[in-house]
């Protein structure tokens, strides 16, 4: 799998970053394509939780359970349980900058589990990280009021 990374800067404190992508539940919300986010289990304490997810593809919709595991409010790591994709990792690095600002890197690596030409798959890939990474960070700018 080849694995992808962008980064933002972002108008919010680390610990609203961190809140904002863990609350699973809102993501339909600010993703585009998510319709459905379910928390499955969840262990806050721990920074655990097991969320399924539906993700309108346009030609298709998929259906995926993700676990995640964290350290809050730096880090958050997730790899594929079930679905239709063949498999997906990840993780969001969080760094707290001057001014209350943060800097989010995002680094996620899937495997469809059909054949897309590469160079379609790639770009795909590319445009999806950087979409969802800037939608994050509206919602957390949002959150703090930003």
């Amino acid at each position: 799998m080849e694995r992808q990374s962008h980064s933002e800067v972002i108008d919010a404190p680390i610990d609203v970053c961190f809140e904002t992508i863990v609350n699973f539940e809102m993501y339909p919300e600010w993703f585009s394509g998510i319709t459905t986010a379910r928390v499955c289990e969840s262990n806050r304490d721990n920074c655990e939780w097991t969320v399924a997810y539906e993700l309108d593809m346009k030609l298709k919709v998929l259906r995926y359970t993700l676990a995640y595991s964290g350290e809050s409010p730096s880090k958050l790591r997730w790899r594929l349980v079930e679905g239709d994709v063949s498999d997906v990792e990840g993780a969001y690095d969080f760094t707290a900058l001057d001014g209350g600002k943060t800097e989010a890197t995002c680094r996620q690596a899937i495997e469809v589990g059909f054949w897309i030409p590469g160079p379609i798959k790639r770009t795909f890939e590319k445009t999806a990280l950087i979409d969802s990474v800037r939608e994050f960070k509206k919602a957390a700018e949002a959150r703090a009021g930003s």
